[in-house]
């Protein structure tokens, strides 16, 4: 097996023993309040996610926020506000991209602009030589994905993936089954399934539009894909995909353009070990359920979050494990995963929590289990495959595809 897919060890330790090493590590940081945080970040895009990442590095308190950019002054207002509310730390608003890249002050770049402008705010950022987290996806074209994977070939800073799903609680520990304890046995069949409501609102509503976005399958699924690629231990062979816009959208316009943006798909990966696996996506529910359900030769696994846009509602998430050799003594296990609210709803219902925790751990020296620029274009292309076979209507060799988009060295195949 081949670095780029092979499952990291975000798995480990399960969710709950994770937790409380992070709690532990918290108070220790608390108790020594005087002591300065080792890192200094700067954020690139003061949107939705942007302000979630400040956020995070404040609660985690390991990396201090010295300041942000956005081209949307209106963003940084926002930005700003929302950080008041939590720090009384000075923060500089930069007033060009230069200015916040290269300020020696700081040591950590967050990109987290509109996915059509990471492609050139990451050429203007590598110049700066510092560390940098790159939110998902890594591009919307695979040419440009393709470039990014030249640029951080010969980098020798850190550069992370925002791919933080694999934090959540019920992923760590769906992967602590499989991998640490072979609970399950060789695993044959992967389903996973994301239903939710529609995309928000965002500046200009650039989300609205494939050029924009690179796709529903790339924008939002590239996290699912990087768990399935990860589950399955393997490159993919081929994928085929049907869907389209039935609900969301449809009659809406920015300057004359109608919105493209799928809400519904459904997907199917084989891949070259023989795993099958299968994605749905339903973008017009009015809550968020995601499931994973994992089965291998001695049972299931089932793994699931529910959540909702509602404010003050807090997720849950659980597993369930179903095992041939269940007994009374050794019981199919059924359990509450959820973690504790200073870790939930500090974003993405924790997962962004603990890659913060592991980006900070990479930066001090330690190995991390957080998705590399690779990893990243793995998942880009399966998405992107099925995006081509949801607009052809035929089944994409995998390999094939890799060719046709010059990917090849790039992926080292």
């Amino acid at each position: 097996m081949q670095s780029d897919i092979r499952c990291p060890r975000f798995y480990a330790e399960p969710s709950m023993q994770r937790v409380e090493t992070a709690m532990g590590e918290r108070a220790e940081r608390n108790q020594n309040q005087n002591q300065n945080p080792d890192h200094s970040i700067v954020i690139i895009g003061a949107g939705m996610i942007g302000r979630e990442h400040m956020r995070v590095a404040t609660l985690l308190g390991r990396a201090k926020v010295h300041g942000l950019f956005d081209i949307q002054s209106s963003s940084m207002d926002k930005a700003e506000e929302a950080f008041r509310n939590y720090s009384d730390s000075p923060l500089v608003r930069y007033n060009s991209l230069e200015a916040a890249c290269f300020d020696s002050e700081t040591d950590i770049i967050f990109i987290c602009t509109p996915n059509f402008t990471h492609y050139e705010v990451l050429r203007t950022a590598i110049i700066s030589g510092k560390a940098i987290f790159l939110e998902k996806p890594i591009a919307t074209s695979l040419a440009d994905a393709a470039e990014i994977i030249e640029m951080v070939n010969a980098y020798t800073a850190v550069i992370q993936i925002g791919m933080q799903y694999r934090y959540k609680a019920q992923y760590t520990d769906a992967f602590h089954e499989v991998y640490a304890k072979g609970t399950l046995g060789e695993v044959k069949t992967i389903s996973m399934s994301e239903y939710r409501p529609p995309f928000l609102d965002k500046v200009e509503q650039w989300n609205k539009f494939n050029s924009n976005s690179g796709g529903t399958l790339v924008e939002k699924c590239c996290h699912y894909f990087d768990l399935i690629n990860l589950m399955a231990n393997s490159r993919p062979k081929s994928v085929a995909a049907i869907g389209g816009q039935a609900v969301n959208f449809l009659n809406f316009e920015q300057d004359g353009v109608r919105s493209d943006i799928d809400d519904h798909g459904f997907v199917i990966i084989e891949y070259e070990n023989g795993i099958r696996a299968n994605f749905t996506l339903n973008m017009f529910c009015p809550d968020l359920v995601e499931e994973l359900i994992v089965c291998g030769e001695k049972g299931r696994l089932v793994a699931i979050e529910s959540s909702s846009f509602v404010v003050g509602t807090s997720s849950k998430a659980a597993i369930k494990i179903e095992v041939q050799a269940a007994t009374k003594t050794q019981p199919n296990i059924s359990a509450d995963i959820t973690y504790p609210a200073i870790i939930e709803e500090s974003g993405h219902h924790g997962a962004t929590y603990f890659e913060h925790e592991a980006l900070m751990d990479q930066l001090n020296g330690q190995e991390s289990d957080s998705a590399t620029p690779l990893q990243g274009l793995w998942a880009m292309v399966v998405a992107s495959a099925a995006q081509e076979s949801i607009s052809s209507g035929a089944v994409i060799n995998i390999k094939q595809f890799i060719d046709d988009n010059q990917l090849t060295k790039k992926l080292a195949l």
